[in-house]
């Protein structure tokens, strides 16, 4: 929607960036602000441009002296537009008093996927401006070295599936991703039965505790946007088809907050009997044991 009187301050929040357009005619008295008086964020960024109708800002998430604040649901990044009017002709009054616009880009923190795209979209907010676009996560089924996306999805029981997700968080803070929970199923309906949960209660890798499998997260992570697996290969008891399907949760925090139960990445290490996180303190993983890690606000 284009900034007009009716809706002087428009947003746009893209993958990398936010463009923020303003109308000249900001407080809709007809008289035009000048390109000069209009600044973005705390570090007062110039206009990118400015047209006889309207100002435009473009301005990187983290630029401008923005702010990022973490939801149990979504990534918020905060900024301002700033008005200070200057004096005209007499430098001892001003006829308009300064503004301050407050403007915010929300991320979702999480996300289901598949190996199908994922199409960014984006909302409009009423409340205050801004606008929401999905955080772009990956789910891959890797080769035996995680060098390349393994070109087939036929496996044989015996076989070893190498999982490695990820989110493109080139843009943003620096996250840090985790697999919340991975069912299987045989049909494409997650909600299908029968299905087998092997990773759950917010990042336990429960497929590992059985005798006859070696499922592990890989630790160290290669980077803290991507979390890697194996899960020894199987199918459904008494059922015709040697097809599964598997969904899994993924969602980020900030890369600098401590893991804790209800974000963590714990193995089950048989050789010690013990559950152990990639990374994080060990009672992180405890609640595993009981299979009860409680679930976000």
């Amino acid at each position: 929607q284009a900034a007009s009187p009716q809706h002087p301050v428009t947003v746009r929040c893209q993958e990398a960036q936010l463009v923020v357009t303003v109308h000249r005619d900001l407080f809709g008295t007809g008289r035009l602000v000048r390109a000069a008086e209009l600044s973005l964020g705390p570090a007062a960024c110039a206009a990118a441009s400015a047209a006889d109708s309207a100002v435009t800002f473009v301005a990187g998430l983290h630029e401008c002296g923005s702010t990022l604040r973490l939801t149990p649901a979504t990534l918020v990044y905060s900024t301002v537009l700033n008005y200070n009017p200057a004096p005209a002709g007499n430098p001892l009054i001003i006829r308009t008093g300064p503004a301050v616009v407050p403007i915010e880009c929300h991320y979702p923190r999480r996300e289901n996927v598949s190996s199908n795209a994922i199409k960014p979209t984006w909302v409009p907010f009423h409340s205050t401006l801004s606008s929401e676009e999905t955080l772009a996560f990956s789910l891959r089924l890797m080769d035996d070295d995680w060098s390349v996306e393994r070109p087939s999805n036929v496996f044989q029981l015996g076989e070893v599936l190498h999982f490695q997700a990820g989110v493109d968080a080139e843009n943003h803070a620096p996250l840090r991703l985790f697999v919340d929970s991975c069912v299987a199923t045989p049909s494409p309906d997650r909600n299908s039965f029968p299905q087998y949960s092997f990773i759950d209660f917010s990042g336990c890798l429960v497929d590992g505790q059985l005798d006859d499998a070696t499922s592990t997260f890989i630790s160290p992570r290669p980077r803290q946007d991507i979390l890697q697996f194996v899960v020894d290969a199987f199918k459904f008891t008494g059922n015709s088809s040697n097809l599964i399907y598997i969904a899994c949760h993924l969602k980020v925090t900030l890369a600098d907050q401590a893991p804790d139960p209800l974000n963590k990445a714990c193995s089950f290490d048989k050789a010690r009997s013990l559950w152990a996180p990639v990374e994080g303190t060990r009672d992180i993983c405890s609640c595993c044991e009981v299979r009860n890690c409680g679930s976000a606000a």
